[in-house]
């Protein structure tokens, strides 16, 4: 796949929300009114991001047996899959792929709490080693 981009656009994440908090498959129809008032876009678009986070293989669809007009989409890639992969990627494009740098930059633009500096580095003792090269 190269340098393709297969994480979630800003409207494409909105889009995938809706399948994350879901128990199972969705048709484009139920997304389309799951989102209704929450994104101001066309059910065309709201399709067209649907069938490209297919291409990008976050979804994936079948046929239903009774009217073959209608696809069920299905996750393939969790929430937490696709936020690491934004991750990565924001690391290597803003970053040149210094992961370091790019945590470093975050945690110095917010204001933490002592619970959640503490949080990060309980975070950080249990990835201790995970990085070995």
């Amino acid at each position: 796949m190269g340098n393709e981009d297969t994480t979630p656009s800003e409207s494409e994440w909105l889009i995938m929300e809706v399948f994350w908090e879901s128990d199972g498959p969705l048709t484009s129809s139920a997304v389309i009114q799951k989102l209704k008032g929450k994104l101001d876009m066309t059910p065309k678009m709201i399709r067209v991001l649907m069938n490209r986070l297919c291409q990008k293989g976050i979804l994936s669809h079948t046929v239903d047996e009774k009217d073959s007009r209608v696809y069920h989409y299905s996750v393939l890639k969790s929430k937490e899959e696709c936020l690491r992969s934004k991750s990565r990627r924001f690391a290597d494009s803003y970053f040149s792929g210094n992961q370091t740098g790019a945590l470093a930059s975050l945690i110095q633009s917010i204001a933490l709490t002592d619970e959640q500096i503490s949080e990060l580095e309980e975070i950080l003792e249990k990835s201790r080693g995970k990085g070995k090269k």
